[in-house]
Formats: C-alpha cells, structure tokens, sequence
C-alpha cells in the first residue's frame, strides 16, 4: 500500500481513475469551491489480470482514447436518449469492471458496445460467451415436439454462401469434400446447418449430378463425415435408413455410398431408386473410406419466389 497526494479544481472527485490498478479510497481534507482540495488516496496495488475480461475492456476504451470521464458522459446521453438509468456507466463502475471480475449487466453492455462502436458479440466473447456455438449448444437439447421455427427479430445473416469450386477442372457436378474448395457458388440458410462443428467433423458436397444414393441423399446436399470411423464393418441394420453411409475417396473424384468389402474390392452400393450401378475398386489401392456419413442438410425441391 502507498499514500498518494494530487491536486484537482473539481469537487466532483478524481479526474479519471484509469491510472489505478485497483480499489480507490479517497479521503477530502477539506474543501473550498473553485479552490485547490488537497486529496489524500491510498492505492492497493492489485493490477487487472493480462488477458481478463476487464483487460481487454480497458484496451478497447484506450484504443479510442476515451476517459472514464468521457464513457460515463456518452453513457448518460445514451441513458436519457433511452429514458432508462440502467444504461448510465459511472467511472467508478467502469474502474471496477476494468480492475476486477466484475460481470456487466445486458445494459450495460449495450451502452459499452455503442460507446466503443464493436459488436456485442465482441464484448461478451471477453467473458467467455461465443454467441458462434449458439446453434450447437440448441443441438444438444432437440425439441419433443416439432415446431415451425420463428423468424428472425434481429440482422442477423441468415444464410451463407456454400463453397463449391476451386480450380478451373474441378466441377460443379462432382462430389468433393468442403475442406479443399473455396470459392463461392450460392446461398443456404444458416439455420439448416449452424449445429455443423467443422472442429469435429469433415463435410462434404454431394455433386449436382451425382444421384448415388438418391432420393435419400440428394444432389446438392451437405453431408457431416465422422473420420473416426473408416471401416466397413459387419453391423447388422434393420432397414436401408440404418444401413451406414460413407464418403469415399477415389483416385480422381469422391463418392458418397453403402459401402461392402468382398475379396479384396470395394463396393459402392447405390440407392435402389436411383438407378445408378454399384462400383467396384480395388481395395485400399483405388479407393480410400474419408469417413461414415453422420448428418445430412439438403433441399427437397427448389424453391420459387
């Protein structure tokens, strides 16, 4: 602990306390108005933890070269703009949220974010919050009843643009895996794939004119790939919606089958209705299992506006 001694013309207070690193106890010796006060402070050395939630609110506020002072002004304008106290960040609040784990409040988080002009999403990933796993974290718990889902309230993007080609040779109407492509071809909506988690899982497209296992898997489709399990093994399945699936790569394409293994040979059963032949390939030489199709995002029909 060390004692401090400053001057300030204001008996508001402390000008800005950004220069501390902790809890502030001031004591006034004795005031005159638009006088000198001679304050005395004893300042308890406990600085932010690098890398805290309060840290990075700090840094954001110096990048805009903002006081504490000046958030608390900004924040009031936004508070009778908005008619509701909640949104007022005092300096003494914000030294505290900076310096310790203090959590804010959803208003106060408005009021930072329109303040310092960032995301919310910026603010709460300070505290560990990634609105991105949203749409996974809603996959662990399925609805008991089927629903029709709401629309959106906000602006948030609701579709996103599905890689399909990379190179010149490679075309649209071949099966390829996800990973390898990266330009653009067209939209899906966000809402239809966003419990995806390309962390754990590879994906893959299935070409527009590859009818392999059609109707049950459809020209277009976003398949999920488990690339633990690559090997055919003797499970037994009760109908053709139990039968596993799996993404095959071939020396110069992929497909998307059943799978059998018999004497050496790989075969690529297809889907009865689609009228496609079953494949055969030497095995493992020309043929190598990516993984078992664990999930599937497709369109029944186009849609017309």
């Amino acid at each position: 602990m060390r004692w401090l001694e400053f001057r300030t013309g204001d008996a508001s207070g402390i000008e800005d306390t950004e220069q501390f690193t902790a809890e502030v106890e001031v004591t006034v010796l004795f005031y005159i108005r638009w006088q000198a006060v001679h304050l005395v402070c004893t300042i308890m050395d406990q600085a932010p933890l690098p890398g805290s939630a309060g840290a990075k609110l700090k840094a954001l506020r110096r990048r805009l070269r903002l006081t504490l002072r000046d958030v608390e002004a900004r924040s009031r304008k936004l508070a009778a703009e908005k008619q509701n106290p909640d949104y007022v960040v005092s300096r003494g609040w914000l030294n505290n949220i900076e310096n310790k784990s203090f959590t804010p409040s959803i208003y106060k988080i408005y009021a930072l974010e329109t303040i310092y002009q960032t995301p919310w999403t910026n603010i709460v990933s300070f505290y560990g919050v990634n609105v991105s796993d949203l749409g996974r974290d809603q996959a662990l718990f399925g609805l008991p009843t089927t629903q029709l889902i709401p629309e959106a309230s906000g602006p948030e993007e609701e579709t996103i643009v599905v890689p399909l080609r990379s190179r010149p040779d490679l075309r649209l109407d071949k099966t390829n895996l996800l990973s390898r492509l990266v330009e653009i071809w067209g939209e899906v909506p966000f809402r239809l794939i966003q419990h995806l988690d390309p962390r754990k899982s590879v994906y893959g497209v299935i070409g527009l004119t590859d009818f392999t296992m059609w109707p049950l898997i459809r020209p277009g489709s976003i398949v999920q790939i488990d690339g633990s399990q690559r090997k055919v093994l003797p499970i037994k399945w009760e109908n053709e919606h139990e039968r596993p699936i799996y993404f095959i790569e071939l020396r110069n394409e992929y497909i998307c089958s059943w799978c059998e293994i018999r004497e050496g040979h790989l075969l690529a059963v297809p889907y009865p209705n689609s009228r496609c032949e079953i494949r055969r390939f030497p095995y493992p030489r020309e043929a190598d299992i990516v993984g078992r199709v664990t999930g599937v995002a497709m369109r029944l029909v186009e849609s017309h506006t």
